[in-house]
């Protein structure tokens, strides 16, 4: 009888690791495939740190702006996961005061300019629960075209005279958003 114990017990642990395995290995395929991979940009500057996750859509041929992102609705600023921002310390941006906190980032997208969504609500999947009740702060965005196109979107913090400039480029299409701190 123990015998037989110790060999279901030694059975049911073996049968327990090789379901973990796979439920590893699966997960980190799962994250492998991700078409629009996870990203980060980050600067610490002085007391204040900021953070900006999103995921990462890529052109794969398509046309992006007016086209897979159209012109004049709100956008979650990549791809699947709303964009989130986290600051450390209040900043200005477009001249207005954005208190220290994390927000999801949205865009309305034009052709000469953006408009640059902060919400607080958090948590949301793309743009389909997005609700203007929850803006906190709308500023516009200069927008310039680039020569060579952008494969990946790409969000970029980088040290400037009194804080940092955002740029987001994709495609043509290169925006950038002030912050001081």
């Amino acid at each position: 009888m123990k015998v037989m114990k110790r060999v279901l017990s030694s059975a049911i642990l073996c049968c327990a690791l090789i379901f973990a395995a796979q439920s590893v290995s699966m997960a980190q395929n799962a994250v492998e495939a991700r078409k629009s991979p996870m990203a980060m940009t980050n600067l610490l500057s002085g007391e204040t740190y900021v953070s900006i996750v999103y995921s990462q859509p890529h052109m794969r041929d398509r046309k992006v702006f007016g086209g897979l992102v159209p012109f004049g609705e709100i956008w979650r600023l990549g791809a699947n996961e709303a964009t989130q921002i986290t600051l450390t310390s209040d900043v200005e941006v477009g001249g207005e005061t954005l208190e220290k906190g994390t927000y999801t980032m949205f865009a309305v997208p034009e052709e000469d300019k953006w408009t640059i969504v902060f919400n607080s609500k958090l948590g949301q999947w793309g743009s389909y629960d997005y609700n203007t009740e929850f803006d906190v702060l709308r500023v516009p965005a200069e927008v310039e075209q680039v020569e060579e196109p952008w494969e990946a979107f790409t969000l970029n913090l980088e040290e400037a005279e009194n804080g940092a400039i955002l740029t987001m480029i994709w495609e043509n299409t290169q925006a950038m958003l002030p912050i001081t701190f």
